[in-house]
């Protein structure tokens, strides 16, 4: 079901304004409530903490929500238009990065907007309810929270501003990157206690107890606080209320919106016209009228399994002239793959493939073959294929499926990787992670007992980029594994535009593939030649204008 925070928005503003009416000799300022004024009931610090959720879910590219896009400019993933994001990947960025500056700009924004709520909430204590009133407080302190974790794993040590600034005020310095993190690990650890453990269906898409546990695992996990993501990793496992969605290609859909692995999901509804997004649109395929601008690397295609859990380099069951078969199920749901139907017409990337069935007819019927033909057709020869769904084709730059944020098998993965870490690799650790290769619909071999430490790592960190792909994780997993500058560096590869590899390029421990060995590999097209610096690119920079305008705020290196 729809979230109806938006219709609650609506509501309660229609009522504020026609309630002022009458007042029309107010002289509160005409623009909005003042800030002497703001809050002075109940239904005001609802809809303000309601505007949260709608300012968190920011789009600072093509109208994509920001966990869709940060994957396009790793190893697995490319943006195709000639943008601030594509930069970022390809290591040619500088502090004027318009991509880096959305994320900044917007995340203090959010920031802000908590800091008000927050500054404020004592004028309405004895207005609102009990129960609502610790919620709000918890909802606007989580949020910032929130805020504040993925602006570290982006920029590093960052200000640390929790209160409403003036302009005399406002030119901060840095604050070190350890001491936001202890600030946002106590936050998350008591907004979850205020925090219900559910909500009503009128209530979708707010912040409940397991949500804020979720991103304390998380932001825990990427800082390597190793017994604090466990810790609260296993606090989401004990709630028991979440668990694995049986099918994996539909969770991705409108048909797994209300599925028990999700534990917080940005919320879109069109019939409010105002919250939509256009992500179909931007990874569709050229015969799905999309844009493919953002698309799936080899190397990524090259790293999933096959059914036996070998690397595709080890296993008999890998055969290069049928590439795609016989592999880890999740493959062929993150990717669009050639040979496969994809929205309803045969996709096929093969150069000379100039026609394809289209299966919207009955019968089937032969077309020209976008996906080929067409020269902003993928460049890699894939797509993707998360939250692309058959019902947003006649409108597929206003889709209102709902985009995950957290789900189990994150929280699964943290518990397996952060006790990994700690030298704890016991039972508990074998069945979180088999629990995700084992669902019904994947169903890949569970992990044996008796790893190393060594051994699981390795297998945890290929564990994440199959489950995990496309949903925003791979940066921070890239820096946090120091690992970045060896998949960032060289050709990022499409497939070979008219055949196959081959042989299997050679895949190592993280997953990364090697064509250095493949006899064709002068065949594969060359999307792009990346550059990553060690001593810069592990962050990105701030903005340079914020450097202008706050001499007190120290650039990252080398930027």
């Amino acid at each position: 079901m729809k979230t109806k925070i938006y219709h609650l928005m609506l509501v309660l503003l229609c009522t504020a304004l026609l309630s002022c009416q009458k007042n029309y000799l107010d002289k509160s300022p005409l623009s909005g409530p003042s800030d002497e004024s703001f809050f002075s009931n109940q239904d005001e610090l609802i809809l303000a903490v309601n505007g949260l959720y709608r300012y968190a879910s920011y789009a600072p590219l093509d109208n994509m929500p920001l966990n869709l896009l940060t994957d396009n400019s790793t190893d697995i993933g490319w943006d195709r238009n000639n943008s601030a994001l594509q930069s970022l990947g390809k290591g040619n960025q500088d502090s004027n990065n318009g991509f880096s500056l959305s994320v900044w700009t917007e995340g203090y924004k959010v920031i802000a907007k908590c800091n008000f709520i927050l500054d404020n909430i004592d004028k309405v204590k004895d207005k609102a309810t009990t129960a609502i009133y610790n919620r709000s407080k918890a909802e606007a302190r989580f949020m910032r929270a929130y805020t504040y974790q993925y602006l570290i794993d982006y920029f590093g040590s960052v200000p640390l501003v929790t209160k409403v600034l003036t302009l005399e005020d406002s030119q901060l310095p840095k604050t070190p990157k350890a001491e936001v993190l202890s600030f946002v690990l106590k936050e998350l650890t008591e907004s979850a206690a205020d925090l219900p453990v559910s909500y009503g269906a009128a209530d979708v898409g707010r912040a409940t107890r397991g949500t804020a546990l979720a991103i304390k695992a998380r932001a825990a996990l990427n800082n390597e606080r190793w017994a604090d993501a466990a810790e609260a990793a296993k606090a989401v496992m004990d709630l028991k209320i979440y668990s694995l969605h049986n099918n994996f290609g539909t969770l991705f859909s409108y048909a797994g919106q209300n599925s028990p692995e999700i534990i917080w999901a940005f919320q879109y509804l069109k019939a409010s016209k105002t919250k939509m997004h256009s992500t179909p649109n931007n990874l569709l395929s050229r015969n799905g009228l999309g844009f493919t601008n953002k698309v799936p690397s080899q190397s990524l295609v090259d790293a999933f399994p096959c059914t036996d859990g070998l690397n595709i380099d080890k296993s008999p069951l890998y055969d290069p002239t049928s590439p795609y078969k016989n592999r880890d199920p999740r493959l062929g749901f993150t990717i669009a793959v050639p040979g496969s139907i994809f929205y309803n017409y045969q996709f096929e990337t093969h150069r000379d493939s100039v026609k394809c069935w289209n299966y919207n007819t009955t019968p089937a019927t032969r077309v020209d073959n976008q996906d080929a033909l067409n020269a902003f057709a993928t460049f890699t020869g894939y797509c993707w294929k998360k939250y692309v769904d058959l019902e947003d084709k006649a409108d597929r730059t206003n889709s209102e499926l709902n985009v995950i944020q957290i789900r189990y098998a994150e929280i699964l993965l943290i518990y397996a990787e952060a006790k990994n870490e700690l030298g704890q690799l016991d039972q508990s650790v074998y069945d979180a992670i088999n629990l995700v290769r084992t669902r019904p619909s994947v169903n890949m071999p569970a992990i044996t007992t008796g790893k190393t430490m060594v051994e699981f790592r390795s297998l945890v960190h290929k564990e994440r980029m199959y489950e995990l792909a496309m949903e925003g994780f791979r940066l921070s997993d890239l820096r946090r594994w120091k690992i970045a500058d060896k998949a960032m560096t060289g050709n990022f590869y499409g497939r070979v535009q008219k055949g196959l590899l081959v042989s299997a390029p050679q895949i190592d421990i993280n997953g990364l593939a090697d064509y250095s060995a493949v006899p064709n590999r002068a065949e594969l097209r060359v999307i792009e030649v990346r550059v990553f610096d060690t001593g810069r690119d592990y962050l990105w920079p701030l903005p340079n204008i914020e450097i202008v305008t706050n001499p007190k705020l120290i650039q990252n290196p080398k930027y």
